[in-house]
């Protein structure tokens, strides 16, 4: 009988449509989704359970009454917020998984920023009680917040203020305030079996001008030299099984974790990583949540490669935009996979949420696959009406 696999996730993504599932598929697991939006799943063809996958509970009981001979064989998530439920899952059915309070860690800021204070010491306080003496410019965030939203650089007391509540309007949950952190940034791609630790690779990452911290372009790297400083950090965290995406900027010697991701890179950099590493990414995590080490994987070749998204410019009704491509410019190949729909009202929030779509490039230099970028971008059309 097939292994099953119980996949935990709240909104639709196309890391997991078009690349868990489809891993799954193909080492032959049998999959329940479990999910809190199961009108989102009309494509999955298996069996899908409306469950509160917040609660750890919930998905505990799910997952036995949906695998009554015994439970399953793995508990899976790439949900930046459902990893500690899944993770207490996993650990309730005696399976591999992530440490839950790792998982914890990495989703709450300010317990990543108590946790790290003896290694990398960062000024962090509720965006509330910020002392009067501390020291700006400030980031302001949502405390468990994604994709750069509502995130904004502060110059001074009362700009927090304000930016604190126009925030609360929309929102209610907690923020924070933290030290802004100069330097450049960069991606730490790691994946664990909870015996090593395998750094996949870094990308350099461009951000939009401040105040907002949008990310316009990942350049594949080599990763800097200061790299052995993230992995102690994350090691303290307590973070070493299954994929990790960290953002973190290097100034002056120093690597400063920005936050940490406790999942695959996505924003379809994971589909760039799965292809510049010449493996099967999704397949081989998968693998570790079913107990297996790390495979012994060939060594990539030296390529250069770079995601690009094509930001919304204004807000409107998106009237023409390519669908799902995949061509080959001399020695580089392309791909695009949109994130928006032709007729999708589009409003801008300056924010990752703003990505149409993403352009994936590898090629054998940078100038050539930024030549071919180039090309790519003037040759197709993005209208918002």
């Amino acid at each position: 009988m097939a292994a099953a696999l119980h996949l935990v996730a709240g909104k639709a993504t196309d890391s997991v449509t078009h690349g868990f599932l489809p891993a799954a598929a193909r080492l032959g697991l049998d999959v329940t989704l479990l999910t809190d939006r199961p009108a989102a799943a009309h494509g999955f063809g298996g069996p899908v359970v409306d469950c509160g996958v917040a609660d750890f509970r919930e998905i505990i009981a799910a997952a036995a009454e949906a695998a009554p001979g015994g439970g399953p064989a793995a508990v899976f998530s790439n949900s930046d917020f459902l990893q500690a439920p899944a993770a207490l899952a996993a650990a309730y059915f005696g399976l591999p998984g992530k440490d839950w309070r790792a998982a914890a860690r990495a989703k709450n800021k300010g317990l990543m920023r108590r946790h790290l204070a003896p290694l990398d010491p960062v000024f962090s306080a509720d965006a509330r009680r910020v002392p009067a003496d501390a020291s700006y410019p400030l980031v302001v965030k949502p405390r468990e917040g994604v994709a750069s939203e509502d995130v904004f650089l502060v110059q001074d007391a009362v700009e927090l203020t304000s930016r604190v509540e126009e925030i609360a309007a929309r929102r209610d949950d907690a923020l924070v305030a933290e030290q802004y952190l100069p330097g450049r940034l960069y991606t730490l791609e790691t994946l664990g079996d909870g015996r090593e630790v395998r750094v996949l690779g870094s990308f350099r990452t461009a951000l939009s001008p401040p105040p907002f911290f949008v990310e316009e372009r990942l350049e594949w790297v080599e990763p800097p030299p200061e790299t052995p400083q993230v992995l102690r950090q994350l090691e303290a965290l307590g973070i070493g099984f299954g994929a990790c995406h960290t953002e973190f900027v290097v100034h002056e010697g120093r690597a400063h974790i920005i936050e940490v991701n406790y999942r695959l890179i996505g924003d379809h950099c994971d589909f760039l990583l799965a292809d510049l590493l010449g493996v099967p990414l999704f397949e081989d995590i998968l693998k570790v949540h079913l107990g297996e080490p790390l495979p012994d994987w060939p060594a990539p070749r030296r390529r250069h490669a770079v995601a690009e998204p094509v930001i919304a410019e204004r807000s409107g009704k998106l009237t023409a935009a390519p669908g799902p491509l995949q061509m080959e410019d001399g020695p580089v190949r392309l791909a695009y996979r949109p994130q928006r729909e032709v007729g999708d009202t589009v409003t801008v929030t300056r924010t990752n949420r703003d990505y149409l779509g993403t352009v994936r490039a590898i090629g054998p230099d940078a100038d050539g696959v930024n030549a071919a970028l180039a090309r790519f971008r003037a040759a197709h059309d993005w209208t918002i009406a």
